[in-house]
């Protein structure tokens, strides 16, 4: 156990620590022959679950770059897990370039994530893309293994069909699910303003199958119905539902993609964007009695005691994430280090084990997660990157899919040099 203090000891200190300890989640708990982070590890050492979640193993990629970067591993350890890595998922099924949701950790095969969603998964692969984009513009040194690294990973990138999920509609929105058994029965279009915003840039950016500016104005923003305007406790959300829902719609897709100085047609400021909503779930937290009393916040989609649930303002059950906290550092800081340390305190440091902080708790019960999740933990690492050093929102920025895909959809990023394409 660490020998910092929960309250005393400095900020840096305790990041370093968070992150390090989160990372081993994806580096001791993944398979141990594939290296693919498992979904899901037991808080009490349990053999967890053969199921591989395909975005979690993106978060993995982009906490592999972070461990590198701080030297908790090697650069050649990086590049051997990694390369053990892209070779499990090229033997991976893939309907027309999308991966499924789960696989299988030692197969690779496809597993079913419901009776009918048993193909492609284009929001899960989004993320997967998103983490080994980061991968491929940090590793590219020259030598002969990053060479090869890079070409696998375009490989994976290239074959995506990203305009084959409109259904053949030029500007319709692109489609979350295909199945070969069942085609298009999900039928869940993507639209805004939720995780996946990187969806549709990577799509309008890529070389072979882009997509058209339209299927995001008419598919994503919906002509501008993504919009709200409306104030929630004091303040103004630009975007999304009411009260901005589950943190983790506004935080995914900036693990990667950089909201300072971004705009388009539909929002003035993206950071903004980001510090309504993580103020609106803080403040919303802080008038619930048992958050207040112990100084904890963060709502967003996570366990809970009945199972996996989307918790909100709209659809509070109690359950407060860490990650909902601590991806915010880069929106609202003061607010993130004071649940940091608060939870830190919570149950006597029993919130705080093995792989970083269990996935979540009940504050009024005591009751705690038995979990660590993917998906949770990764953006726990890419979110206090990016406040720290930005390291993640530089490599991705800078990528030419990234540029082009915004630039097709209007975007402007004064930060990164980047404007929209003329018409």
């Amino acid at each position: 156990m660490t020998s910092l203090d929960p309250q005393t000891s400095p900020l840096d200190l305790w990041l370093d620590e968070i992150q390090s300890r989160t990372f081993r989640f994806f580096w001791e708990g993944a398979h141990p022959q594939s290296g693919l982070p498992f979904d899901k590890c037991f808080v009490s050492g349990a053999p967890s679950p053969n199921i591989i979640s395909v975005s979690g193993v993106g978060f993995g990629v982009l906490a592999i770059i972070v461990a590198t970067q701080r030297c908790w591993i090697s650069r050649r350890e990086a590049l051997e897990r990694l390369a053990r890595m892209l070779e499990h998922l090229a033997r991976s099924p893939r309907f027309h370039g999308a991966f499924a949701h789960f696989l299988d950790g030692t197969t690779a095969d496809a597993m079913h994530f419901s009776k009918k969603d048993n193909g492609g998964d284009l929001v899960e692969t989004t993320f997967l893309m998103q983490g080994l984009i980061c991968a491929r513009q940090y590793f590219s040194g020259g030598t002969e293994e990053e060479e090869a690294l890079c070409y696998r990973i375009n490989r994976l990138l290239e074959t995506v069909e990203w305009n084959w999920y409109t259904r053949g509609v030029d500007d319709g929105p692109l489609y979350w699910h295909w199945s070969p058994n069942y085609n298009w029965i999900m039928n869940l279009p993507i639209r805004g303003w939720n995780e996946a915003l990187s969806t549709y840039v990577l799509a309008a950016g890529s070389q072979a199958f882009p997509i058209s500016p339209g299927s995001y104005h008419k598919g994503w923003a919906r002509s501008g119905e993504m919009r709200n305007g409306a104030s929630y406790l004091g303040t103004l959300l630009p975007l999304g539902e009411p009260y901005g829902g589950p943190l983790f719609l506004g935080q995914y897709s900036f693990c990667a993609l950089d909201p300072r100085g971004l705009s388009d047609a539909y929002c003035d400021d993206y950071l903004a964007q980001g510090v309504a909503h993580a103020r609106i779930n803080h403040d919303y937290c802080m008038t619930v009695p048992e958050y207040r009393a112990t100084g904890v916040w963060g709502l967003t989609a996570s366990e809970g005691p009945r199972g996996y649930g989307a918790f909100s303002p709209t659809n509070d059950k109690g359950v407060i994430a860490p990650t909902a906290a601590l991806s915010s550092f880069p929106f609202l800081p003061a607010e993130a280090e004071a649940a940091m340390r608060a939870m830190l305190g919570c149950g006597r440091g029993k919130l705080y084990g093995r792989f970083g902080f269990v996935d979540s708790f009940k504050p009024k019960t005591g009751w705690m997660a038995p979990t660590y999740l993917a998906i949770d933990q990764g953006p726990i690492i890419a979110m206090i990157e990016n406040f720290r050093s930005g390291l993640l929102w530089k490599l991705f920025m800078s990528t030419p899919e990234v540029r082009r895909g915004l630039s097709r959809l209007g975007f402007t990023s004064t930060t990164h040099g980047i404007s929209p394409a003329d018409a």
